[in-house]
């Protein structure tokens, strides 16, 4: 038997005369799933609220801590409730009760006056540990006083949809929403947050004072001098994205680079080698819409040791959608007494990922190019051995 949400129909009345009807999505395993809530639904709820300037600057707030930490301009609504104005990556007091009238306090106002007694508070809680977030596409254009339309991602690799144009007399108008609107005036899309969970580039560097800033300093530097002189370092200069993947009602692209190999490999005999584990570099790149075709300095280390022994690595770039953790099973190489051995290695990946690029890089392919810009499927890299 199906188990449908709790609240698939439900009108409520909202700002005086105005009733807005809850509906479930006709998905029945994600209606099935903790927290879920339709985005259409919260979509037109939120067009529905008394939303002003102080609203605005809040979603403003929160959306521009994120990208500051290195995530898509977006506002959770876990957040949202928890912290007002807190981004991805803030500490949950930073912002909390700044605002005179949080956007939480228009929703359960709203809510509030539910036809079934119970049935709002269950979808705000239902809302409050949903995926659910604010994506705010080029929020740093905003005037400081402008309203938003306020649509939601109809999925599918749409490219308009539907969208409500807030006015400053509490009211509506429903408009047709496409990217070029975004990029003039502020579009508020109701969409799934995919990248939370991941810490960014950003916020890794804010953990470890010795890592750089990004553009400048190496992120890792080696405590001592090599002794080795075939000691490298391999490190990626720069990356530049080429195309977006998916709809922009998704949000920006997540990229994540990811390289198999063994650091610090020294080994000179068959037995040595047994003592040696791979591993595996994974971080994250979020590449927001207007960044498509610029180029991002970023400075990581792939490799922090790389020796003379190490002669291929496994190299892999994805861009993240999800889907069930699989795997990628590859093979590093290294040289002892002029003969190479395969290390096997395993990638993490997930079945909807886009796969860019995958395959090895040989530390020759990566001298005769260091420091030079290299084509890798829809990305461009700069990386240098040091």
């Amino acid at each position: 038997m199906k188990k449908f949400f709790a609240i698939a129909v439900l009108a409520l009345s909202i700002c005086g005369c105005r009733k807005v009807e809850i509906l479930s999505e006709p998905e029945t395993a994600r209606e099935e799933a903790p927290g879920f809530v339709a985005l259409e639904d919260v979509a037109r709820i939120f067009a529905g609220l008394p939303i002003g300037v102080g609203q605005v600057t809040e979603v403003h707030d929160a959306a521009s801590s994120s990208a500051g930490n290195g995530y898509d301009e977006e506002y959770l609504m876990k957040d949202l409730f928890a912290a007002p104005g807190c981004g991805v990556g803030d500490e949950p007091s930073k912002a909390a009760g700044n605002y005179e009238k949080p956007l939480r306090e228009l929703l359960l106002e709203a809510l509030a006056s539910g036809t079934k007694a119970g049935d709002g508070a269950r979808w705000l809680d239902s809302l409050s540990v949903s995926d659910v977030q604010i994506y705010w596409p080029y929020s740093e254009d905003w005037d400081g006083k402008q309203l938003p339309v306020i649509t939601f991602d109809p999925g599918d690799l749409a490219t308009s949809n539907v969208g409500y144009a807030l006015r400053a007399d509490g009211g509506y108008d429903k408009v047709m929403v496409d990217e070029n609107m975004a990029a003039e005036r502020p579009v508020w899309v109701m969409n799934r947050n995919s990248d939370a969970d991941y810490k960014s580039l950003e916020m890794r560097r804010r953990e470890d004072p010795s890592w750089g800033n990004g553009g400048g300093d190496i992120i890792v530097r080696p405590a001592t001098k090599a002794s080795d002189p075939d000691f490298k370092t391999l490190v990626l200069r720069s990356f530049t994205a080429k195309r977006q993947y998916d709809s922009w009602f998704a949000g920006g692209a997540e990229f994540f680079v990811k390289l198999g190999s063994i650091d610090s490999f020294r080994a000179s005999t068959e037995a040595e080698l047994r003592l040696y584990e791979p591993s595996v570099t994974d971080f994250m790149i979020v590449v927001k819409r207007k960044q498509v075709g610029e180029e991002i300095p970023f400075n990581a280390v792939l490799v922090s040791e790389w020796t003379k022994g190490l002669t291929t690595c496994a190299f892999m770039i994805t861009e993240d959608d999800g889907g069930t953790r699989t795997s990628w099973k590859c093979n590093a190489t290294v040289k002892i007494s002029s003969k190479s051995y395969g290390i096997e290695l395993e990638i993490p990946l997930y079945t909807r990922d886009d796969v860019v690029w995958r395959g090895s890089l040989t530390r020759g392919y990566i001298e005769k190019y260091n420091g030079t810009v290299g084509h890798f499927g829809d990305v461009d890299l700069v990386l240098e051995l040091i």
